[in-house]
C-alpha cells in the first residue's frame, strides 16, 4: 500500500541531494509532486524519470529565496493537481565558511534569506493552500548544527538552521487546530553534493564520517525516508518537533 496515495506535494531542493532522493521516493508513494530549484535542466530530467515510472510531476523553476517561486510552486499545486497537502522545504546553503568577524554582513544576509526566509515565505503560500484542503504536513531541512552542535565557522548557517525550529512550533501551535503539522528534519552529514563540497578530501570526510556515532555518512535516501514518515499519516500526532536523523552524532563522543 502507498503511503502517499492521493496526495500532492511540493519538494524544493528537488534538483540533487536529499530533495531529489525525496522526489523519487514520495513519487513511488503515490504522491503526485511540484518539483521546486534553480537547475531548470536537472529538474526536467528528474521530472521525465518520475513520469516514465508512472507518477506525475511539475516543474517550478527558481530560488527559493524569493517570493515570488513559493506563490508559483503553491499556484502550480493547486491549478494542476487541485491542492496542496505536503511541502518538504528542503533547499539550503552552507555559505562561505568564516569565523565571526570574518563573515561578511552580505554572506549572512544570503545564507539567511535561503535557509530561513525562504521556509517563512514557502509557509505563507503553504498553509493557506493547507487550510483550503482542510490540513496537511510541513517539513523543513534544518541541521544538527545550531541545534546540538556548534563547528567554528557555521555562523550564519547555524543561526538559520536553528531558527527553523522556532518557526516549526509557531506553526504547529497556530495551525494544530486545523489538522496543519510542521516540523524540522534534522540530518546528519550526508552523501550530497553541499555535503561533499564541505568535506572536500579523503581525510575531511574520514573526520566527518568519526564524528557520527555509526561512522559514516547518511545516503541521501535515509534521510528521505525520515522526511516520507514525517509527511505520511504515520506521523499523524507528530507536530512541532525537531527531528533528529543525525547517525548519532549529537550524542557520539570517540
Amino acid at each position: 500500500m502507498t503511503q502517499l496515495a492521493g496526495k500532492v506535494a511540493i519538494i524544493t531542493g528537488a534538483s540533487s541531494g536529499i530533495g531529489q532522493a525525496a522526489a523519487r521516493l514520495f513519487a513511488r508513494q503515490g504522491a503526485r509532486l511540484v518539483l521546486v530549484a534553480r537547475r531548470e535542466a536537472a529538474l526536467a530530467e528528474l521530472a521525465a524519470e518520475i513520469s516514465a515510472a508512472g507518477s506525475e510531476a511539475a516543474l517550478v523553476p527558481g530560488d527559493v529565496a524569493e517570493e515570488a517561486t513559493a506563490a508559483a510552486a503553491v499556484k502550480m499545486a493547486v491549478e494542476r493537481f487541485g491542492g496542496l497537502d505536503i511541502a518538504f522545504n528542503n533547499a539550503g546553503t552552507m555559505g562561505e565558511s568564516a569565523p565571526l568577524t570574518g563573515l561578511s554582513v552580505e554572506n549572512w544576509r544570503y545564507v539567511l534569506d535561503v535557509n530561513l526566509t525562504s521556509a517563512f515565505l514557502a509557509a505563507r503560500y503553504q498553509v493557506q493552500a493547507m487550510l483550503e484542503r482542510g490540513g496537511g504536513s510541513l517539513i523543513f531541512t534544518s541541521s544538527f548544527v545550531g541545534h546540538t552542535v556548534g563547528f567554528p565557522g557555521m555562523a550564519a548557517y547555524a543561526a538559520s538552521k536553528a531558527g527553523l525550529g522556532g518557526l516549526v512550533q509557531v506553526i504547529a501551535a497556530e495551525y494544530g487546530p486545523h489538522n496543519i503539522r510542521a516540523n524540522a528534519l534534522l540530518p546528519g552529514g550526508t552523501d550530497t553534493p553541499m555535503g561533499r563540497a564541505a568535506a572536500a578530501t579523503p581525510e575531511a570526510r574520514q573526520y566527518v564520517e568519526g564524528l557520527h556515532a555509526l561512522k559514516r555518512l547518511a545516503e541521501p535516501m535515509e534521510i528521505a525516508q525520515a522526511a516520507l514518515y514525517l509527511a505520511s499519516d504515520g506521523a499523524s500526532f507528530v507536530t512541532g518537533t525537531s527531528l533528529l536523523v543525525d547517525g548519532g552524532v549529537s550524542i557520539s563522543r570517540g
